[in-house]
């Protein structure tokens, strides 16, 4: 099947005024696209949530809050760790997770959306 465009007229100067604005925002799209699609699992958001709610926590704390066994919680915590979305701090024996600075900055008013039981109301 050929795709085609019915559009009847261009309007250059639109289409040029947009390239415009995208090359700038290439890179900052980049990043963002890359932590949202981190962040599209329910696990991965749901930890995301816990780590921004709570400062820091220990894998087994993820463990027992979701009901998720060890090894699942860690590789969920090193795909964000990898995107660098969290950092970890190791405290003896311990391990404790916490989101980064950056990236809590653009979760926020999305955690904000989420406590205020607001998400069904947009969709």
């Amino acid at each position: 099947m050929k795709n085609t465009c019915i559009r009847v007229f261009a309007d250059i100067n639109q289409i040029k005024a947009c390239k415009e604005k995208i090359s700038h925002i290439d890179e900052s799209a980049e990043h963002l696209a890359n932590s949202l699609s981190l962040a599209g699992n329910a696990v991965r958001l749901k930890i995301l949530f816990l780590l921004q709610e709570e400062g820091q926590l220990c894998v087994c704390d993820l463990s027992d809050i979701l009901g998720m066994n060890i090894s699942a919680i860690s590789q969920h915590l090193r795909k964000l760790k990898d995107g660098k979305i969290i950092i970890s701090k190791k405290t003896g024996q311990t391990i404790f997770y916490s989101m980064s600075t950056e990236y809590a900055n653009i979760f926020k008013p999305i955690f904000k959306l989420i406590t205020d039981n607001k998400i069904l109301e947009l969709i």
